[in-house]
């Protein structure tokens, strides 16, 4: 059911806990972003507006991926690489003036925030393997 216009959304409060923190500030990130894209130029929403949602959503597929599978090493190690290709696209973004500073700055705290995130996760995965 979907909330009446005016009301907000009820989110789980528990979902980082089923989902993980990672995968579930992954998940925000992306529902603030999609809308953000579309203030993108026309002429770049297509070009670099969908290469910034495809390797978000790539991030969040792999963090999936590491959720619910014991083979967590690959998934993590490519979703750390996807939120580095996301921090230059950002960058690009910003410099081509298709991102006001306080977009992007929330944007790449966020990614910044994700990194640590799966860095610790990273880190956490390999000392349990050892």
């Amino acid at each position: 059911m979907t909330p009446a216009k005016g009301e907000a959304r009820q989110q789980p409060k528990d979902a980082a806990r089923k989902s993980g923190p990672a995968l579930e500030a992954m998940f925000r990130f992306i529902v603030w972003l999609i809308p953000t894209l579309d203030k993108f130029p026309r002429s770049q929403r297509f070009l670099l507006g969908d290469r910034i949602e495809s390797t978000a959503l790539d991030v969040l597929e792999q963090l999936i991926d590491a959720t619910y599978s014991r083979a967590r090493e690959r998934a993590l190690g490519e979703a750390n690489l996807g939120l580095e290709k996301l921090r230059f696209l950002f960058r690009i973004g910003a410099e081509l003036h298709y991102l006001d500073l306080r977009r992007y700055e929330h944007a790449a705290r966020a990614v910044d925030e994700i990194g640590r995130m799966v860095g610790g996760w990273i880190k956490a995965n390999r000392a349990a393997q050892a």
